[in-house]
């Protein structure tokens, strides 16, 4: 069965970023790598996994993201902050 996640980066000055994927793995590597140099992530060195959700359905997975896209920065952070409170970087757990 494929999985599809929804997940959230942030810098170390906790500059956030919301994304979808059907490949974690490759998609987290490609953030890290800086693989599209002038992307967002990339200018702003967005690279460590606060929060992520896995969905089975894509339609879901995309739904979930624009949700979360439209929420106030404070609502995302208190979602952050329930799963991940200290912040780290989740991506050895992914």
């Amino acid at each position: 069965m494929k999985l599809y996640y929804v997940y959230i980066l942030a810098s170390l000055t906790r500059v956030l970023y919301i994304g979808i994927t059907g490949n974690f793995e490759q998609r987290l590597n490609e953030h890290r790598a800086h693989k599209y140099p002038q992307s967002f992530t990339s200018r702003y060195n967005v690279t460590r996994l606060v929060y992520f959700e896995e969905y089975t359905r894509v339609e879901d997975a995309i739904t979930r993201e624009k949700q979360l896209k439209g929420w106030r920065r404070s609502k995302k952070v208190w979602l952050i902050e329930q799963m991940n409170p200290a912040w780290n970087d989740l991506s050895s757990r992914a």
